[in-house]
């Protein structure tokens, strides 16, 4: 996979380097567990801490599909 360049919210979250996708998934769902982030009861939903809200356009909550979606927003080829 081609690396993308994160912007500077999601830099905050998973670091500068240009990475793949697929590595800058890992360190954002190794991000959201290791913070707690994860809904116990849906765990579908990921609740935001400022870092994430930067990434998440200021929601508090979103699903794991929206998410995906919102950090599509914040990389560069």
């Amino acid at each position: 996979m081609k690396p993308v360049t994160p912007d500077a919210a999601l830099a905050a979250v998973v670091g500068s380097a240009p990475l793949p996708r697929t590595e800058l998934t890992k360190k954002l769902w190794d991000y959201i567990k290791k913070n707690g982030l994860q809904n116990p009861k849906a765990k579908t939903e990921i609740i935001a801490d400022d870092k994430l809200k930067a990434v998440f356009n200021g929601k508090a909550k979103v699903t794991m599909f929206e998410m995906t979606k919102l950090v599509s927003g914040h990389v560069s080829a």
